[in-house]
């Protein structure tokens, strides 16, 4: 969503980076580009005028102007000041209250209320490990409940059962019944929506909330409405009262200025962001990552904490074994390639790196659509020859080509990619320290990995402040040479780039000594 943001934010505050010193007319010229960019991004003007004003003011100080890396550190301000605007911190829901703890999600129809409650109670049910009810309120969409019902029932997560004829309040009053009764944490309820604000929708959200006394309630807005969604959120905040707001379809190709309005109009924080269809494609919303994002800075705690939530431990000690060992089969491969398509496949990943966001028009060339292929060639394999691909003889090739839907030659790179690879487990397996210390002395280490505090790493994503590459990667500005072979990327995951010694792109702005 925050793409062509982004891309103008980059590209303005790149200008001062490559000045040796700043003077006050530089910083007004970067301001008033800098403002047209966010009006243009459709956040609300008087946003604009503080977010800007606030960046003058500490930007032409004393501090800065004679400061050594005076870009830089007018870098450092629009990040901080964009932090205080998206809401300094991060807001969880909120759970501390007694059981069952009352959710009222609100919002007008089409903008994903039901499926972002069934969301919410999975995100509850399986993170949180609470015991969640859902209950549809809703009685004047046809199948609205039986919506909520199904949704329950594919994310195994409970929902009250349906009694024809009962009114919104009723519902909630049967739903908080059974929620005190079941031994339930959380009764989330989902009310009714209309296509836009009337009075009946105001008194029955009244009504509702004087029977359930919900300890949350939280708007869900689609982000691709604009400041409409901002004029939403202000309209059922003086009715009802919100603790928090939802913004839905975060991955579409809006401007972004509701997420960056929302807060500062409202004063109401943003608590979830749905990124996606899936049902657990909703994630935490936190304003220093958001910015990060933003402004180019990556997300490097978003990528840990999808792969600690994808990756199966117990495979993974079982594959860090096998290549300890320089075993490394099409079994193997095709776990990697798994592994990467559930944290979002290559592009996916990589947008959440350091510097990448420069790089967006080359991660749209990036085909992620490869990886399932190579998925089902090696599906398309039996055990045997996914043990021992020496087996894999001309006609063979053949049969696995025809039985995947892919050609001969594209099998035939992917057993290239597959031996360059499995070179490469056997030569770091080799080396002093095991895999880590030969990665290690691969990349100018000194024979180990560094060992990094996951602590340490959180506080400086918070901050904005990730931390340069340590000596010895690559050193030219870019990533660490690779052994031939690269890192064994499919074929056509690459970017049309300059490359790296290994075979691996050369990525502008990452690891540059400052």
């Amino acid at each position: 969503m925050f793409e062509s943001l982004s891309e103008r934010l980059s590209g303005i505050l790149d200008k001062l980076t490559r000045r040796g010193a700043l003077t006050e007319e530089d910083v007004n010229a970067a301001m008033r580009e800098v403002r047209r960019a966010l009006l243009e991004a459709d956040v609300a003007l008087d946003v604009v005028r503080s977010f800007t004003d606030k960046v003058r003011a500490r930007a032409v100080g004393q501090e800065v102007i004679r400061s050594v890396t005076p870009g830089q550190q007018v870098i450092k301000i629009v990040h901080d000041t964009l932090v205080d605007m998206l809401g300094s911190d991060a807001r969880p829901i909120d759970l501390e209250a007694p059981a069952p703890v009352a959710i009222m999600m609100v919002g007008l129809q089409g903008s994903g209320k039901t499926t972002t409650t069934a969301k919410i109670g999975l995100r509850l049910t399986a993170r949180s490990r609470r015991k969640v009810l859902l209950a549809s309120l809703d009685t004047r969409r046809p199948a609205a409940q039986e919506q909520l019902r199904v949704l329950g029932v594919q994310n195994e997560v409970d929902t009250l059962p349906i009694v024809a004829g009962q009114s919104p309040t009723q519902i909630a009053e049967r739903a908080m019944t059974a929620g005190r009764l079941g031994g339930y944490d959380v009764v989330i309820l989902d009310t009714a929506g209309r296509i836009h604000i009337d009075e009946q929708l105001m008194l029955e959200m009244a009504e509702i909330k004087r029977v359930a006394k919900p300890h949350e309630i939280l708007l869900v807005a689609d982000a691709l409405t604009g400041q409409d969604a901002v004029n939403l959120a202000k309209s059922f905040d003086e009715r009802v009262g919100l603790t928090g707001i939802v913004l839905t379809r975060m991955d579409g190709d809006g401007r972004g200025g509701a997420a960056l309005s929302m807060r500062a109009v409202t004063g109401k924080p943003i608590k979830l962001i749905g990124v996606g269809e899936k049902a657990d494609a909703l994630e935490d919303f936190d304003p220093a990552r958001i910015a990060g994002r933003i402004l180019g800075m990556g997300d490097i705690v978003a990528l840990v904490e999808r792969a600690a939530q994808e990756i199966d431990v117990q495979k993974a000690a079982k594959a860090a074994q096998r290549m300890q060992k320089g075993l490394f089969d099409l079994d193997d491969l095709a776990e990697q390639l798994r592994q990467m398509e559930k944290m979002g496949g290559m592009k996916g990943m990589m947008a959440l790196l350091p510097g990448m966001g420069k790089m967006s028009k080359e991660l749209d060339k990036v085909d992620d659509r490869i990886v399932k292929r190579q998925i089902a060639i090696i599906s398309s394999m039996t055990s045997k020859e996914r043990r021992k691909p020496e087996l894999l003889n001309a006609s063979r090739k053949r049969r696995v080509a025809a039985g995947s839907g892919t050609r001969v030659e594209d099998i035939n790179r992917l057993l290239k990619q597959h031996r360059q690879m499995a070179d490469m487990m056997k030569m770091l397996g080799k080396k002093k320290g095991g895999m880590l210390g030969g990665l290690g002395s691969m990349l100018g280490m000194g024979g180990g990995a560094p060992q990094i505090d996951p602590a340490e790493l959180e506080r400086l994503a918070k901050s904005g402040k990730l931390p340069d590459m340590p000596p010895g990667f690559g050193g030219g500005g870019g990533l660490p040479p690779m052994p031939p072979g690269g890192l064994g990327l499919p074929p056509g995951m690459g970017f049309p780039g300059p490359k790296g010694p290994g075979g691996f792109p050369t990525l502008p702005g990452l690891g540059k000594k400052k």
